[in-house]
């Protein structure tokens, strides 16, 4: 894989940045910026976008198409002990109420 790729925001090319300039005088153009690849242990989105703009740009042009690559027709749920709820309250009067949650076995998704 080449070391850099090109932002895949769709609008990136029309951002006004000293950065984009390029070409010769009298023939110049915003371009596209170029991101230095990293070979990650890992996917995240900075290998492919040079902003969050950018990539926010491309989720909401493309969030249809990307949702059907893989549907969500049913919730997910993750597993929990009974919420604790514990009272507190100051020496001042003031009072309120913290409930703790607790996942159950680090398993993640059921059903």
């Amino acid at each position: 894989m080449s070391s850099h790729v090109w932002c895949h925001g769709p609008m990136c090319h029309t951002y006004v940045t000293t950065d984009r300039v390029r070409g010769t005088k009298g023939s110049k153009v915003l371009r596209t910026r170029k991101i230095k690849w990293y070979d990650r242990d890992y996917p995240t989105f900075y290998q492919y976008f040079c902003s969050n703009g950018c990539y926010n740009d491309f989720a909401n042009k493309y969030v249809e198409q990307v949702i059907r690559i893989a549907p969500r027709l049913e919730p997910l749920e993750t597993r929990i002990e009974d919420p604790k709820k514990t009272e507190h309250e100051t020496s001042w009067g003031h009072k309120w109420t913290h409930t703790e949650i607790t996942k159950v076995d680090n398993e993640t998704n059921v059903g």
